[in-house]
């Protein structure tokens, strides 16, 4: 190889300056290529912690009792369900239902045993043919339904819910609340995020969410619910351990 100024590069020279140009070539593809596998090697054993949704509130009554506008009985049993008020005149709250559709049920319809049930009163069928219209758009709405009952049935339904809300004259009210399979209510004894808990601000409960304030549709209620669906997934694969399990687990390795 001839060099500037004429003078030549002794071969051996040339040769080990291409073994080691391929060597760190080689380096850093085995780099490139095994850190992310032992990342994910590292990854692999750990389990997904995770605080599970918090039941704020127990033994919440079915609507058994109260008819729908669909042939099938409507119950909250063994149903994830997000239940909402829309009173005596539902097309005034026709803001509220769109955003549950639109942040809501359109990232959650997907799910198995979810549903979304509006009460509201008898005599507003009408009405909701127009909300329906309103909301519905293109496509229908299989796992919304609308329960209709007594004032009496619905103050004894909402009365039974923990909330900070009140439900007003029209017995509605643009807070939903999540039950749970087993008509647990659900939501956050400390609703604080990780900021908020570092800038060691008052703590506050959530029991039910603002239909009206998009944030808090969006990323607080939408969290919780995806935290509750992971929940019964890990229950049907058996992996899923909640404290009174743990606790049972400890007091029966506590008697052996």
């Amino acid at each position: 190889m001839i060099l500037k100024g004429g003078f030549s590069k002794p071969p051996f020279l040339f040769l080990y300056s291409m073994k080691t140009s391929n060597a760190k070539r080689n380096i850093v593809l085995g780099i490139l290529f095994f850190l992310p596998v032992a990342f994910l090697l590292m990854l692999y054993p750990a389990k997904h912690n995770y605080e599970p949704l918090n039941v704020v509130n127990e033994n919440v009554s079915d609507i058994e009792n109260f008819y729908s506008d669909k042939t099938e009985t409507i119950l909250l049993k063994d149903h994830i369900t997000v239940l909402g008020f829309l009173g005596k005149s539902p097309l005034s709250k026709s803001i509220a239902a769109s955003n549950l559709k639109e942040l809501v049920y359109d990232k959650f319809k997907g799910f198995k045993k979810f549903q979304i049930v509006i009460v509201i009163p008898e005599g507003t069928e009408e009405e909701i043919k127009e909300l329906k219209k309103e909301i519905n758009t293109y496509e229908d709405l299989k796992f919304w339904h609308y329960t209709f009952g007594t004032e009496g049935e619905i103050k004894m339904l909402y009365n039974g819910l923990i909330s900070k809300a009140t439900l007003d004259d029209e017995l509605s009210t643009d807070d939903v609340f999540i039950i749970d399979k087993d008509l647990n209510q659900r939501g956050r004894i400390d609703g604080r995020d990780e900021k908020e808990v570092e800038a060691n601000e008052p703590s506050f409960s959530v029991y039910s969410y603002n239909t009206i304030e998009v944030a808090e549709i969006k990323n607080m209620m939408s969290d919780d619910m995806r935290i509750l669906f992971t929940e019964y997934r890990q229950k049907r694969k058996g992996k899923f351990d909640d404290s009174d399990t743990r606790r049972k687990n400890d007091l029966k390795q506590t008697d052996e």
